[in-house]
């Protein structure tokens, strides 16, 4: 175990706040106390562990996926390689885009099989795993942008819908885009496999050789980043309203496509101000700004 990791009880009395190195969670679960104990009991014993497995594989979740990759021998691993492998013929893209979705997935599950709750989420960055018993759901509410978090829509999950995954993607978020949203909400079956789509999307929403676009090498602005020499977006200046529709669009085919095979099962696009949503016949509803902000934030 590593003496790292900041575990500890957040003033509501609620939540339970996990912090080692850059993963950052916020996870609370819901039904009887002594059922909640034994699951953050269970959820801080399997975090302890989570950062070195992955640091132990690290150079190899850093290479561009493969169809035919091999599996890694951590389970967080496994979980991101599953997720972004639907990509890997079409698309650059890494097992670490979906390391915060594989990462929630794998506490939500050491809490669920250790407890019997009503409901959990684990929220690690706006990355979320749900869990839901019969006739429970949660209200989820979607940021116009990750720096500067302000909701500008709901959604309900129920037990009744396959959806126990939430990612948010942009090039305002806490990792380089390829494109140029300030935010992609994808709902997905999987935490992980929301992650890995969020990451494709949001880097279909651009305006190739724009002049309004900043971009740099991601080896510049990070040396270790998985991303090595590909252009990521630093800065958008105030586009047409032409140039944003078309940006939009682009990233929209590519998230119905998604959707098309079952890859995720809605997804929210904004940029500047303006949404474009795939998927609400899923029965899922991303309505205007609530004022509840006991909301799950994605």
């Amino acid at each position: 175990m590593t003496g790292r990791a900041q575990i500890r009880m957040l003033p509501d009395g609620r939540r339970l706040h996990m912090q080692d190195g850059p993963i950052d969670l916020i996870v609370e679960g819901f039904g009887e106390a002594g059922e909640i104990e034994a699951a953050y009991r269970a959820a801080a014993g399997r975090f302890v562990t989570v950062l070195d497995e992955l640091c132990g594989e690290l150079t190899f979740l850093r290479q561009p996926a493969r169809v035919d990759c091999p599996q890694p021998g951590g389970e967080v691993a496994r979980r991101m390689v599953e997720a972004v492998r639907p990509y890997a013929s079409r698309h650059f893209i890494t097992p670490m885009a979906a390391v915060a979705g594989a990462v929630a997935e794998e506490i939500l599950e050491a809490m669920t099989s250790s407890a019997k709750l009503s409901r959990v989420y684990v929220n690690d960055g706006g990355d979320i795993a749900l869990h839901l018993a019969p006739n429970e759901k949660f209200v989820v509410g979607m940021v116009e942008r990750p720096d500067r978090p302000s909701l500008f829509g709901t959604t309900t999950i129920d037990f009744g819908q396959p959806l126990r995954g939430i990612a948010t993607s942009g090039w305002r978020g806490r990792s380089f885009s390829l494109g140029i949203a300030d935010a992609v909400t994808v709902l997905a079956d999987k935490a992980a496999m929301a992650d890995a789509a969020a990451t494709i999307i949001a880097n279909a929403v651009d305006l190739p050789n724009n002049d309004k676009i900043g971009r740099g090498r991601a080896c510049d602005l990070a040396p270790d980043s998985d991303l090595g020499e590909l252009l990521v977006t630093q800065s958008v200046g105030q586009l047409s309203s032409y140039e944003v529709c078309k940006a939009l669009a682009s990233g929209e085919r590519v998230a119905e496509s998604l959707r098309e095979v079952g890859l995720i099962r809605a997804a929210a696009l904004n940029l500047q101000g303006e949404t474009r949503i795939v998927g609400v016949d899923t029965g899922s509803r991303f309505i205007g700004t609530s004022p509840d902000r006991s909301v799950i934030h994605a």
